[in-house]
């Protein structure tokens, strides 16, 4: 979730959870170049999107940043999230958010998307990929998820920036929904075995 664009509400290291148990709860984090989270509106299109099936979901937020997908996740009940990101500051900012909010089912994993997706089954019943923009980094996450045996039904967000290709999708992959907020392009696929 590491961005070239800036946003008010990262500048200032902050974060605000838009629905569920914790709504309006502001989290700070330390600001760095790129981190922000995605955006309020962003998150409502994309949280209405998934009211049906997250309560009781098992998500999996690869490139997690400032947490704020897997956080909105938990808030609306889902059961578990996984939350997978390299830099051990922000690892630490996301399990102080955790204990915060008073919450013991997610995991931290500070390590790449790549290394836990070779390492683990991948059962989450919803999967965030929201890379660093320009990076080329979805390609290499869609073979490898693909190369697991996700389960029917999967739902996978992807987000990119707006000027960058989605890669070649799986065929038993299908786009459901799709669309375009400022400079940043967001899609909900779900997974038909």
């Amino acid at each position: 979730m590491r961005k070239p664009q800036g946003d008010n509400k990262a500048a200032q290291g902050m974060l605000r959870i838009i629905g569920g148990q914790w709504r309006s709860r502001k989290l700070h984090f330390q600001a760095a170049e790129g981190l922000r989270p995605t955006s309020d509106r962003i998150r409502e299109t994309l949280f209405n999107w998934l009211s049906p099936h997250i309560h009781g979901a098992h998500c999996l937020d690869l490139f997690a940043g400032s947490g704020a997908l897997g956080l909105e996740a938990l808030s609306r009940y889902a059961a578990h999230c996984d939350f997978v990101e390299t830099d051990s500051t922000t690892c630490r900012q996301i399990r102080d958010h955790l204990t915060t909010l008073k919450c013991n089912t997610a995991a931290v994993h500070c390590q790449t998307a790549q290394s836990y997706i070779a390492a683990n089954d991948i059962k989450h019943s919803i999967i965030f990929l929201d890379p660093p923009f320009h990076k080329q980094l979805l390609t290499p996450i869609i073979e490898a998820l693909a190369g697991k045996s996700l389960g029917d039904d999967t739902l996978i967000y992807i987000e990119t920036a707006a000027d960058e290709a989605l890669p070649l999708l799986p065929s038993h992959w299908h786009t459901d929904k799709e669309k375009k907020a400022g400079h940043v392009n967001y899609r909900l696929i779900s997974v038909h075995n």
